[in-house]
């Protein structure tokens, strides 16, 4: 019990007194660790309330190297994140997945290459607690980096098929086969693809499903004149539907990577005088708020981006509490929505 007349602030000796449990027992309850079972946290939190204790933010600083602040890290210009509303609802997700927490969200854009080496530096500092980062390319070496410095990174999507830093990914490959399946169970057969950008394991897994429908149909792998590929923009959906326009004038369906870029195609299309769906169908990916303010409304594949935020976030949050913790792989379901594009 605390001293009566007492003038000082709580201390976490105090609180730990009070609850019962060891000093070290109240540190990882107020940093949210899962490591903390549920009825010796409400013994603490208890004790945290009955006292009035509030948590000195810079002393947990110091002492743990802590700083309560996450880097949201995207590696593109801010014209694409505004552009496309896949990075506004990851954001969101994230921010909710936070919510509960002290943690600040710091949003960071990595255009050049100078940008990208003062941040490594910045979080080399241990500036940050760590690491999100979406629209990783294949290439990139910056989670690799992370990872060396021991910082606790986890990727929104994976540069290949053995990511080893943390991830949370949806089943593109199967939303992919799943919007292409339709196309065909509606009778059509001159299937065309725009793809997102090759060196993204995203785009890849995604032209892998069309890949593997097509061949489901046929019986055969697809011939590459019907593989355009796209950049994940409405300007490279557009350039890519007039490339394969172009090579097939007979095509009846074209499935986009991404919302946006079927945005694209429809503009395509329609300017050529092709009536959407009689003449081409058309499925996207995504189910961004553009499939549903399309004319005709897009078909598109739905991948949870906001509950792919928030899980992100509680992968983050356990590697905090645990860092011996597995480096967790979550991957979620798509599922097809259909609108009257096709």
């Amino acid at each position: 019990m605390v001293a009566k007349g007492r003038t000082g602030q709580p201390t976490l000796e105090e609180v730990a007194a009070l609850a019962g449990v060891g000093r070290g027992t109240v540190s990882r309850v107020i940093n949210n660790s899962p490591r903390v079972k549920d009825s010796t946290r409400a013994l603490v939190e208890q004790a945290i309330s009955e006292l009035g204790y509030v948590p000195n933010r810079a002393a947990r600083a110091l002492a743990g190297s802590r700083t309560d602040a996450v880097a949201l890290v995207i590696p593109e210009n801010e014209k694409r994140f505004f552009a496309e509303p896949y990075f506004s609802d990851i954001v969101h997700g994230v921010a909710d997945g936070f919510a509960d927490t002290d943690m600040q969200l710091l949003l960071t854009f990595l255009r050049t290459e100078s940008e990208r080496k003062r941040f490594l530096q910045y979080a080399g500092a241990r500036r940050v607690d760590g690491v999100l980062l979406v629209s990783v390319h294949g290439s990139d070496p910056l989670p690799d980096l992370l990872a060396q410095i021991g910082l606790p990174t986890v990727l929104g999507g994976r540069r290949s098929a053995d990511e080893p830093v943390a991830y949370v990914d949806a089943d593109n490959a199967g939303g992919a086969r799943s919007a292409v399946a339709h196309l065909a169970g509606s009778g059509r057969r001159a299937i065309a693809t725009v793809t997102g950008p090759p060196d993204m394991y995203v785009a890849q897994s995604r032209l892998r499903g069309y890949e593997d429908a097509v061949r489901d149909v046929s019986g055969a792998a697809p011939d590459s004149s019907w593989i355009a590929n796209g950049d994940f923009t409405e300007e490279g959906g557009r350039r890519a539907t007039a490339e394969l326009l172009d090579r097939h004038p007979e095509l009846d369906a074209v499935f986009a990577a991404s919302d946006v870029m079927a945005a694209g195609a429809l503009h395509t299309l329609r300017a050529a005088g092709r009536r959407i769906p009689q003449d081409v169908a058309v499925v996207g990916f995504d189910d961004s708020p553009i499939a549903r303010h399309t004319d005709p409304g897009l078909t598109s594949v739905r991948q949870p981006v906001e509950e792919m935020g928030r899980t992100m976030a509680r992968v983050l949050l356990t590697a905090l509490g645990a860092p011996e913790a597995a480096r967790e792989h979550v991957v979620l379901p798509t599922e097809l929505v259909q609108r009257a594009s096709g």
